[in-house]
């Protein structure tokens, strides 16, 4: 359930409505707006039987949260998160731009992307340095050299950095490294190393799974979040249906839902979600459209002789090129690269 205080109500009557929800041994969870303050309730709501809460000073009102998610629910949190990433911040207002190559596969070729993406207007920088690749005879990654070659790109950049983690043990280097988790699709139900990345401090990009559901995918990040992270972003990345054409199907009718249901932010990336080289950039300005809050492109100094998913990474000409297409795009939406 949710509290909502009467506009303007003293801290002291937010504090007594706090008190009550945890001497019975539940969490409150405090959201403050410009006028309005909001109390969650998280836990077995029926230890608040008979506490009259709505008789308190300040209370407003009672709302039930039918939802199993709730530190994830809008209704919990009606103003939309801003997420600090290292040197950038992910939400409203702003068109946050991730890139790089899918795998990071030597020094010279994370650097020269760090640089090519940095001067076209990224602002977070990605590299893949685990690589949960479908077979297992393909290229899994450098894993800690490679994480200590993308701390080098970002401090001599200034990008902030980004690496999927696909292990305990990977989170455990990569927070040494990087300045945000990500959590691939095939982990997206991985509840331990959700639990993990929401202990780790850091905050966490959070893919929605193969065939998820978007409510399966908010309770995913809601792991995340109970492990006191409130910093999460979601990322639309395509799901698995019958088309051939493409190698996913690109929801974007998720990202108009999830900004209904949910405060965090929603970033797409075309790259994945398409397979194909073509295709990224009439689905990037078809993001924007929707209502993303970002987008993750992969780049790569010469996709040919890439490693993992060449077909589907731009040259750095090419993103050079999207990113100026882009801009009137994000003017309509009122963005700012």
């Amino acid at each position: 359930m949710i509290i909502i205080m009467k506009p303007h109500a003293s801290k002291q009557a937010v504090a007594k409505v706090q008190h009550l929800i945890e001497s019975k041994g539940l969490t409150a969870h405090l959201s403050e707006g410009s006028e309005v303050t909001i109390v969650g309730v998280v836990g077995d709501k029926t230890k608040l039987a008979g506490s009259n809460i709505e008789l308190l000073e300040g209370v407003e009102k009672i709302v039930a949260v039918t939802e199993s998610y709730k530190l994830a629910n809008k209704k919990f949190h009606p103003e939309d998160s801003i997420i600090p990433a290292g040197k950038t911040m992910i939400g409203p207002g702003t068109l946050t731009v991730m890139a790089g190559p899918c795998a990071i596969e030597s020094h010279d070729q994370l650097m020269q992307s760090a640089i090519a993406v940095k001067k076209a207007g990224a602002t977070i920088l990605r590299g893949g340095a685990y690589k949960p690749r479908t077979s297992p005879y393909s290229f899994q990654g450098l894993e800690e050299e490679g994480l200590r070659y993308m701390k080098e790109a970002g401090e001599v950049t200034g990008l902030t950095t980004i690496c999927e983690v696909t292990s305990l043990r990977a989170l455990e280097t990569a927070v040494k490294y990087v300045d945000m988790l990500q959590i691939g699709a095939r982990n997206m139900q991985n509840f331990e190393l959700l639990k993990e990345a929401g202990k780790s401090g850091l905050p966490v990009m959070l893919k929605r799974g193969l065939s998820a559901t978007i409510e399966e995918w908010l309770n995913a990040a809601e792991y995340i979040m109970a492990y006191d992270n409130p910093n999460v972003v979601l990322c639309e990345r395509g799901i698995r249906t019958y088309e051939t054409a493409t190698r996913n199907t690109l929801d974007l009718s998720a990202v108009p839902v999830i900004r209904a249901k949910s405060h965090l932010p929603v970033i797409v990336d075309p790259s994945h979600a398409t397979g194909v080289r073509a295709y990224i950039a009439p689905m990037a300005k078809a993001a924007i459209a929707a209502g993303a809050d970002g987008l993750m492109i992969e780049v790569h100094p010469c996709p040919s002789c890439a490693l993992s998913d060449g077909p589907q990474s731009l040259t750095f000409e090419d993103f050079d090129a999207l990113m100026k297409s882009l801009k009137p795009y994000a003017d309509l939406e009122g963005r700012k690269f």
